[in-house]
């Protein structure tokens, strides 16, 4: 095996491990004897593209470049297209496993030329949690990433299901409930049992109040895409829509819409504003107590 990084740590660890480090990307296509079989594990977009740009013009007929990112299809399958006019041939996979996928196997979504992907099956079922499991060819060119955007798309919904839901928990206080053992209860027997709640109970187990994290939430990419395609065929996804548009609005230090909602309430029904400086004010005449409006606290 040869590898190339820019971190020098990365090629120092295969080099420990038995493998051969070089310096740039013409080393590692000279080091490797054809037909090469060069694997891509780096960000989505124009690092992807540029290195396929430095790439193309030393392949040769039958060489395989594989994207293990997470690419956009319509990029892979462009992608395809382009180095198959030198003979060579383009695989996309969509990876999943994370930080566990080294210790517990990788799930893997081949796209391809069938030929291909049977002929570079012995890499494939090395990454996967086993020989007959957790990969497939799933399709022609782009096929892989897709439905690796989708699987991101569902992971958005369910981690958006669980948060919520452990939120709900942890502020019924009368019951004074441990969030921690209860997502171990489910672990056992649940139908909500899965992986991710195993992440979750040792995550509520570290740390019951998540006080050393902040409530901000990226988005990677895959989940905008999911949300386009479902538009694009037109196929409803509000569960997967609305778990994307939580990740925004969790980066909304302002929260100008949250205030402009109270400005109106207070505006149309003489509702109470808390102070973003200090406490809430006083209700205004007709309302109630917590600024309700004693006719029937209705917004109208």
């Amino acid at each position: 095996m040869v590898g190339y990084s820019l971190d020098d740590k990365s090629v120092d660890d295969l080099e420990k491990k038995g493998g051969k480090g070089v310096e740039s990307l013409d080393e590692l296509v000279k080091e490797l004897p054809p037909p090469r079989v060069i694997w891509l594990m780096i960000p989505a977009g124009n690092p992807v593209e540029k290195v396929i740009g430095r790439l193309k013009p030393m392949l040769g007929k039958g060489d395989a470049l594989i994207d293990g990112g997470n690419s956009y299809y319509k990029d892979s399958v462009r992608r395809a297209h382009s180095l198959s006019e030198r003979g060579a041939h383009f695989l996309d996979v969509g990876v999943s496993g994370g930080v566990w996928g080294l210790t517990e196997g990788y799930c893997l979504t081949v796209g391809g030329e069938a030929p291909v992907v049977e002929r570079l099956r012995p890499i494939f079922e090395a990454l996967a949690p086993g020989g007959d499991r957790g990969w497939g060819h799933v399709g022609p060119s782009g096929a892989g990433h897709y439905v690796k955007m989708i699987h991101n798309g569902i992971e958005y919904g369910l981690m958006e299901a669980y948060a919520e839901g452990f939120a709900i928990l942890r502020e019924k206080e009368e019951f004074e409930l441990d969030i921690a053992q209860i997502a171990e209860i489910w672990r056992n027997g649940s139908v909500i049992r899965s992986w991710l709640l195993d992440l979750t109970r040792d995550a509520l187990e570290e740390d019951p109040d998540l006080a050393s994290i902040a409530p901000y939430v990226e988005d990677t990419g895959e989940g905008r895409w999911t949300v386009a395609e479902a538009i694009d065929v037109d196929v409803a996804a509000p569960v997967i829509t609305l778990s994307l548009l939580q990740r925004l609005r969790s980066r909304d230090e302002e929260d100008f819409s949250d205030r402009l909602l109270a400005a109106m309430r207070k505006r149309f029904g003489g509702h109470a504003t808390r102070s973003a400086t200090g406490p809430a004010d006083c209700p205004s005449p007709g309302e109630g107590e917590n600024g309700v409006e004693s006719g029937g606290g209705t917004e109208r």
